[in-house]
């Protein structure tokens, strides 16, 4: 895929620090230079030809003497992270495609195709167990049907959508309201570690900057940006998550939400969008119709079948001969039953495996020994 070279991707960076400028100023600056090198290192009156806010311009004259960019690219790749332009291959197109841009990303994890499948899920950060239980119930079935969870790393919805989405084996993105080196709530560490391992998290904010208020509902907008929809579970009638609905609905998105009791708070919100015509969700099926999700259902199918490591090709050719007890599977692998249980765990999930009684397992299909070959010799 077509990347930018750091070179000019520092650039970018810089442009992205400078108060003032936002998408309009950037497309701008592109039209009149080209690149955005060349309207960095550009004398103040071609920059005063550019059709700009003044505060943008004089941000721009002031901090470009001031910035050391070597530094800041330094400061980026100490913090793990990588940067994405809309010039890159790799910028998501269905976010590329949205009004206005953020024209840089910060990711650390890995964005893919399988991500153009994407459905965005929020709620309440005083989530019940009500909300829970349905969040994580919808989430694991989109999850194993192929579909990427996004979300915004908070407290309540967001969390629990992100952990089903990794429970069910899937991958999910976080979308942070601050710099991508600091992770908000301190709490979701652990989870935004997990997260870059089975997906990623993306933020447009510069290295260091704070989880300030003002910053999440621009943050909102990347949420719904890269999906296809947005799913309500909770939200009261204030609810942040809301702002995530009217950025959908300006880009072009399917709104949905899960009903509640109509005298909770906490579903007074998304009870309100399905009376202005959101779509009522009662489970995963209901999401995957609209959107006409069946060939994300088949290619994840296609995918599951394939063993993701040595061990589960291991494992399914040793029950190529039927169900075996798990002492067994111990046995004949070498394995220790810690690794083969955690194995067989996600298998199951994946649908490779199913138990047919008393800790004895058997392949779902016959036909699924053919695609070990991928795997093993």
């Amino acid at each position: 895929m077509k990347r930018k070279p750091v070179s000019e991707h520092k650039y970018w960076v810089a442009l992205n620090i400078v108060q003032g400028i936002g998408p309009a100023a950037f497309r701008a600056l592109l039209d009149r230079f080209g690149a955005l090198s060349a309207a960095w290192q550009a004398p103040e009156h071609a920059l005063r030809a550019v059709p700009m806010k003044p505060e943008g311009r004089e941000n721009l004259l002031k901090m470009r003497q001031a910035l050391d960019l070597d530094r800041i690219m330094a400061k980026v790749a100490e913090a793990g992270a990588r940067v994405l332009t809309w010039e890159d291959g790799e910028y998501p197109n269905a976010l590329r495609n949205a009004p206005n841009p953020p024209p840089v990303l910060y990711i650390k994890g890995e964005l893919t195709e399988a991500d153009d499948w994407a459905l965005g899920v929020v709620g309440t950060r005083k989530s019940t167990g009500y909300g829970h239980a349905v969040t994580k119930r919808i989430v694991e079935t989109l999850a194993r049907s192929g579909v990427t969870i996004v979300s915004g790393l908070a407290k309540g919805i967001d969390g629990v959508a992100h952990r089903a989405a990794l429970d069910a084996g899937g991958r999910t993105i976080a979308v942070l309201g601050c710099g991508i080196d600091i992770i908000y709530p301190p709490d979701h560490r652990a989870l935004a570690e997990d997260i870059i391992k089975s997906g990623a998290i993306v933020s447009e904010y510069p290295i260091g900057a704070k989880p300030e208020g003002k910053n999440f509902p621009p943050r909102n907008r990347i949420i719904s940006g890269l999906s296809m929809g947005v799913l309500v579970v909770e939200a009261g009638e204030r609810s942040g998550a809301l702002i995530t609905t009217t950025y959908a609905a300006e880009q072009g998105r399917d709104v949905f939400a899960v009903p509640g009791p109509i005298l909770a708070a906490t579903s007074r919100g998304a009870n309100r969008l399905i009376q202005e015509g959101a779509k009522l969700v009662m489970d995963a099926e209901d999401i995957l119709e609209e959107l006409n999700l069946g060939m994300a259902i088949q290619q994840a199918e296609i995918r599951e079948v394939i063993p993701a490591t040595d061990i589960e090709a291991r494992l399914m050719q040793l029950l190529a001969g039927g169900p075996l007890h798990i002492d067994e599977l111990c046995r004949q692998s070498g394995l220790s039953i810690a690794r083969v249980s955690g194995d067989l765990t996600l298998m199951e999930l994946k649908g490779l495996v199913h138990q047919v009684g008393g800790m004895t397992y058997a392949l779902a299909q016959p036909s699924m020994l053919d695609n070990t070959r991928y795997l093993v010799d």
